[in-house]
C-alpha cells in the first residue's frame, strides 16, 4: 500500500520512543507494555525490553493491523489457532528481531502459520508492516512472555514446529541462567508441541550452541535430526539475516540445531 493511501486510512503518527511501563496504544489497538501484569509469578526472564524509538511507519502499521494481526500476552485465555491461521499447521518463532526473516519464511510458504512473539514494540511494528504490504496472512504477532504464551495460552499439542533464531546468549557467567534453551522450558514446549514437530534454533554464540545440543540431546522428549548427534547444515528455509551476515564477516561460525519432538 502507498504512503499516501496509508496516511489517508490513519491519522499521520509521529516517532515515539516505546519504553517499558508506557504505551502510547489503547487496550486492543497496539501492544502493552505489559501484557501481563501482575497476574503471574516473578521469575527470571530470559529477555529485556528495548527502550527504542517506534517509526512512523511501524506506528501505522500497528494501528492498521494489530487489532486484525496481533495479540498481547495476557494468559488469560486458550487461543484457538485453527481459527486464527485458518486451519494451517502452526510454529511458533520466539524473538523476530525486526521480523525480515520472519516475513520470508512466511512468504515462501504460505501454507505454514507463523505465531511470531517478541517484547520489542518497532520490530512488532516492522514485522506488521512487512506482512500487510506483501500480503502475508499467515503471520501473526504476540507481544509479551513467551513462557506466559505456552503454559497459559496454547493448548497441548497445538504446535507443528518452533523457531528459536540467535536469542540473546547471556554471555556472563552469572547471567547464564537466563538463557531460554533450559530443561524446564524444554518441558514445557515439548507438551506443546505434536510428536514429529521440529525445533528449529540457530545462535552464532560458540559456547551457547554447544549449551543447547548437550541440553537438548539430554531431554528425554527430543531427539536430534542428525545421525551424528551433531549440528545441522542451515537448512534452505531458514534466511540468511543481517544480523548473521555480520556475524559471518566478524569470522562468527552459526550453529543450527533441529530436533524433533519424541
Amino acid at each position: 500500500m502507498s504512503e499516501s493511501r496509508e496516511t489517508a486510512t490513519h491519522p499521520a503518527v509521529e516517532p515515539v520512543v516505546a519504553q517499558r511501563g508506557s504505551s502510547r496504544f489503547a487496550a486492543g489497538e497496539g501492544p502493552l507494555p505489559d501484557p501481563a501484569g501482575s497476574h503471574y509469578e516473578r521469575r527470571i526472564r530470559s529477555f529485556q525490553p528495548r527502550r527504542s524509538r517506534v517509526t512512523t511507519s511501524q506506528a501505522e502499521a500497528l494501528l492498521k493491523r494489530w487489532p486484525d494481526w496481533g495479540l498481547d500476552i495476557d494468559g488469560k485465555r486458550v487461543l484457538d489457532l485453527d481459527e486464527m491461521f485458518g486451519g494451517l499447521p502452526v510454529v511458533l518463532e520466539i524473538g523476530f528481531g525486526m521480523g525480515e526473516a520472519t516475513a520470508q519464511m512466511a512468504a515462501a510458504d504460505r501454507g505454514t502459520g507463523i505465531l511470531a512473539v517478541d517484547v520489542h514494540t518497532p520490530g512488532q511494528g516492522n514485522l506488521l508492516g512487512l506482512a500487510d504490504r506483501n500480503g502475508l496472512e499467515n503471520v501473526r504477532v504476540a507481544n509479551g512472555d513467551a513462557i506466559i504464551l505456552l503454559r497459559e495460552m496454547l493448548d497441548p499439542g497445538a504446535l507443528d514446529g518452533c523457531r528459536v533464531y540467535f536469542p540473546d546468549p547471556w554471555p556472563k557467567k552469572r547471567h547464564h541462567k537466563r538463557r531460554l534453551i533450559q530443561p524446564d522450558f524444554l518441558t514445557l514446549l515439548a507438551s506443546r508441541m505434536k510428536p514429529g514437530a521440529v525445533l528449529h534454533c540457530a545462535t552464532d554464540w560458540e559456547e551457547y550452541a554447544e549449551q543447547m545440543l548437550e541440553v537438548l540431546t539430554a531431554h528425554p522428549g527430543f531427539e536430534n535430526t542428525q545421525a551424528d548427534g551433531g549440528y545441522a547444515p542451515r537448512p534452505a528455509f531458514r534466511p540468511l539475516t543481517r544480523f548473521e551476515g555480520q556475524g559471518l564477516d566478524k569470522g562468527h561460525v552459526v550453529h543450527d540445531l533441529l530436533f524433533h519432538r519424541k
